[in-house]
């Protein structure tokens, strides 16, 4: 984990600083932090358990990519990302074909897709994974 920012509080979950939680997201292939305890912004409930963390309310991550799972936006896509957010701003992104949503419950040590979710993983519930140390 060395130069990464975070260090490992357990198989599962990771730190910045002082609470900020970070865990692997196996749908959308990527990390996905919080915050609890005191200070500004939203924040979390944490049970405090690094093993089986439950974290409360609801975890929803929103961003915008390239559609298809492509890394890249083509100039095609560009222009009709930029025409969708000028008719209707962030909103109309998210609903459209370059928004991504993960929505889930953490629950002792396992995540509870939404059905809102936009990937291979919405309704389904899978154990947190292994915190690996190339992130």
């Amino acid at each position: 984990m060395s130069g990464t920012g975070f260090t490992r509080l357990s198989r599962v979950l990771a730190q910045a600083k002082e609470g900020d939680l970070f865990f692997q997201c196996p749908g959308c292939d990527m990390v996905h932090g919080i915050s609890t305890g005191n200070g500004p912004g939203p924040r979390w409930g944490y049970n405090g358990n690094a093993e089986a963390p439950t974290f409360t309310p609801s975890v929803l991550v929103r961003t915008t990519a390239a559609p298809d799972g492509r890394s890249v936006m083509t100039p095609e896509d560009e222009a009709e990302y930029d025409a969708i957010y000028a008719k209707g701003g962030r909103e109309a992104v998210f609903a459209s074909r370059f928004g991504k949503v993960c929505h889930s419950f953490v629950t002792n040590g396992r995540i509870q897709y939404l059905g809102d979710c936009t990937h291979k993983l919405a309704g389904q519930t899978v154990d947190l994974p292994d915190w690996e140390d190339e992130q």
